[in-house]
């Protein structure tokens, strides 16, 4: 039976919603690269090549690139221009992932375009030796609600990778690569210079590449393939720049360099230098996009103090504080440590974490460790979660069996942290006191804020 019949059969949309989700995850997971854009190119052939129908501004890197691409997009629609946003992963719903004018699309909607793409994967389904996979399906589904919109401009984030990814058959007028660290290495390669090598894929000739501040390998790497290519580079520190920056409540005031101005006192309502950073990266990339002057500086203000980037140091209650940030490898955390250093002032903070079977937890747990009194080991709901009294056994090794607890249900993970959080001394007002930290993986916290209430 077709997924299509499958579909048809559902009444009412959430359980057409619920039955796309099935059929979606049925497919081969998205963890899993392979070397191919036959299935992708095929699928965006039969669908008239929607990829094409609009200028696209796209993203890699190992860390900050959802809250790089957030930034892009509120910048165009601040200019006046109709945007599309293809993020991944989603922290509680797949519709997430493909946004129109900075909103997710309803159930509704994701259900329609799903129905729209499922008879054109059929196709490719019969015709290879793989079927279309989860997150080739839903990078097609992103290009073409783009093209119905339509959009004036789209804002691609990558899977993983870059040259093989299944968002590279779009040709980005823009590249950016954020900062290049050791990320999904089992697929992507053990060295950051062999991680930048495929991330690089997506500078294409002729287009314009924002390079992130990377390690000076790193660097050789991105810019050796721009001008084989014959791209134009922009770097940060050279180019455009992070000038001025100061933490304040809710956020931080930051002075930019862009590529054709300078954007002063600009509030980012964002926490942790690394967002600055991001901010920057998204500003030069649509300063490029636009020809490369400088833009308003009110329109900068104003896209900038309406971001927001769930998940990322996302304070979801207080009395005691609880914070999310969707940090999973050893650089992210060690960002995540040095924001929460800066921008809290806990006396007692309790950690959450659950991680993924194929992540370094070891370079994770020894970076969180200076700040964490107390880190309670948990796990996700999915089949690759590190279980729960495994990663306890990792953090008794860095942190000491008196300062571990375990919890295999997350929601008692949240209770029992909460509780010791709560016991200590509630110390300053606001953001200090005692304090929870759910960090490790973006399904951890995702899961985390649907259980706090959280809304995407």
């Amino acid at each position: 039976m077709s997924a299509s019949h499958d579909l048809a059969t559902a009444a009412g949309v959430a359980d057409r919603y619920q039955q796309v989700e099935r059929l979606l995850l049925r497919r081969w997971p998205e963890s899993r690269l392979d070397p191919s854009l036959d299935r992708i190119a095929a699928l965006c052939d039969l669908l008239g090549q929607p990829q094409r129908a609009y200028p696209v501004v796209q993203l890699t890197g190992t860390n900050g690139k959802t809250s790089t691409a957030r930034m892009v997009d509120s910048l165009l629609r601040s200019l006046g221009l109709r945007s599309g946003r293809f993020t991944s992963p989603h922290l509680e719903s797949m519709t997430e992932r493909v946004g129109i004018d900075g909103e997710p699309l309803s159930r509704e909607r994701f259900t329609e375009v799903y129905a729209e793409v499922a008879p054109y994967a059929e196709i490719v389904d019969r015709s290879g030796g793989h079927p279309v996979s989860f997150f080739e399906f839903l990078t097609a589904m992103g290009f073409a609600a783009f093209a119905d919109a339509p959009v004036d401009a789209a804002v691609i984030e990558v899977g993983m990778g870059g040259t093989w990814d299944s968002t590279n058959v779009a040709d980005a007028a823009v590249a950016v690569v954020t900062p290049v660290g050791i990320d999904h290495s089992r697929y992507l390669g053990d060295s950051a210079v062999d991680i930048a090598a495929e991330k690089a894929g997506i500078i294409k000739k002729g287009t314009f590449a924002v390079l992130a501040q990377q390690p000076i390998d790193v660097a050789e790497v991105l810019l050796r393939h721009a001008a084989e290519v014959g791209a134009v580079v922009a770097r940060e520190g050279v180019e455009f720049a992070v000038t001025e920056r100061a933490p304040g409540v809710g956020g931080q005031l930051v002075t930019f360099q862009g590529l054709g101005a300078t954007y002063d006192d600009v509030f980012l309502p964002l926490y942790g230098a690394h967002q600055a950073h991001n901010a920057a990266g998204a500003l030069a990339a649509v300063e490029a996009f636009t020809g490369g002057s400088g833009l308003d500086v009110e329109v900068v203000r104003q896209a900038f103090a309406t971001v927001s980037s769930p998940g990322r140091l996302e304070i979801m209650r207080r009395s005691p504080t609880v914070v999310l940030d969707a940090a999973h490898n050893p650089h992210g955390a060690a960002a995540l440590v040095r924001a929460v250093e800066e921008a809290f002032t806990f006396s007692h903070l309790v950690g959450v974490m659950g991680v993924m079977l194929d992540k370094d937890v070891v370079g994770i747990l020894d970076a969180l460790e200076p700040i964490m009194a107390t880190i309670v080991c948990t796990q996700n709901s999915t089949a690759r979660a590190m279980p729960a009294q495994q990663l306890a056994e990792v953090a008794r090794g860095i942190f000491g069996a008196d300062r571990v607890e375990v919890q295999t249900r997350l929601d008692d993970a949240l209770d029992v942290a909460a509780g010791l959080a709560d016991s200590q001394d509630s110390g300053s007002a606001g953001l200090g006191g005692g304090g929870v930290l759910v960090t490790g993986s973006v399904i951890t916290v995702g899961e985390a804020r649907h259980l706090l209430g959280g809304r995407s």
